[in-house]
């Protein structure tokens, strides 16, 4: 299979000397083409600063990330600006939408920054918002609608572009229990039924449950590799659960 991401050798460090504190340690691994893989680990294990990394927010002290044939830790800030918008997808904990634009204008954001044509954007952001269920929702504007609503709204901008590589950084955090599964079903069914490739980082087991890989971090270093294989997914819950007691605290405290 194709790697989407190739991690290599990546190490992160903030400060120097004897003020310097290594946040990540020879991290490497691979994403292939259609994974949903999650990434967990305690408080302070490094989580979110290999999102950072990987995402393109941060730059990796050293070490290779290539997506696809594309290394992004030897880009220019301005290459990588265009890399991130034409190849990328982000949702975020907090949505991050624009609360001037309805739904439909927040979806097709990316793609009128790309300059697509506009009959080209108004199909896709119907398609996207159909996968999505919010297609009563595109007139109305972020305060108007529910957490969910919102955050299927950020997952539908995610896809529009239909990235090589989908981050979502603790998607569910926000959300009620029926909307958190809502929209994990659609992660879930737009990775199985469009072969989407999503990387997710979350402290939460049940949420976890949903990847069908997950790599565990400890002290900025990998630590575990668990595949779901042909588990049921309230079988890989239980086996997540039981790690992370393992390694420090439940299924719901560990950020």
């Amino acid at each position: 299979m194709e790697h989407v991401l190739k991690v290599d050798k990546v190490d992160k460090i903030y400060g120097k000397g004897a003020n310097s504190y290594q946040a990540l340690e020879n991290i490497s691994f691979t994403i292939e083409a259609g994974e949903f893989v999650g990434i967990m680990g305690p408080s302070g294990a490094g989580k979110s600063t290999l999102l950072h990394v990987l995402a393109t927010i941060d730059s990796p002290t050293s070490g290779d990330i290539f997506i696809e044939q594309d290394n992004i830790a030897k880009m220019k800030d301005e290459q990588l600006a265009d890399f991130r918008r034409d190849h990328l997808g982000f949702i975020f904990q907090d949505y991050n939408l624009l609360d001037s634009l309805t739904v439909r204008e927040n979806i097709l954001l990316p793609l009128a920054i790309a300059k697509q044509p506009a009959k080209e954007i108004q199909e896709k952001v119907h398609a996207v918002a159909q996968t999505f269920g919010i297609e009563d929702l595109l007139e109305k504007y972020p305060y108007q609608i529910s957490g969910g609503q919102k955050q299927r709204t950020a997952s539908c901008r995610a896809l529009i572009s239909q990235p090589k590589l989908i981050f979502a950084d603790e998607p569910t955090g926000a959300l009620d229990s029926k909307s958190a599964t809502d929209l994990l079903e659609s992660l879930s069914s737009l990775n199985t039924e469009h072969e989407a490739t999503i990387m997710m980082v979350t402290h939460d087991a049940y949420a976890a449950s949903f990847c069908r890989r997950i790599l565990f971090i400890q002290d900025g270093c990998l630590s575990k590799e668990m595949i779901r294989g042909n588990q049921s997914r309230k079988q890989f819950f239980q086996l997540i659960l039981d790690e992370m007691a393992q390694i420090g605290g439940d299924g719901h405290d560990i950020i």
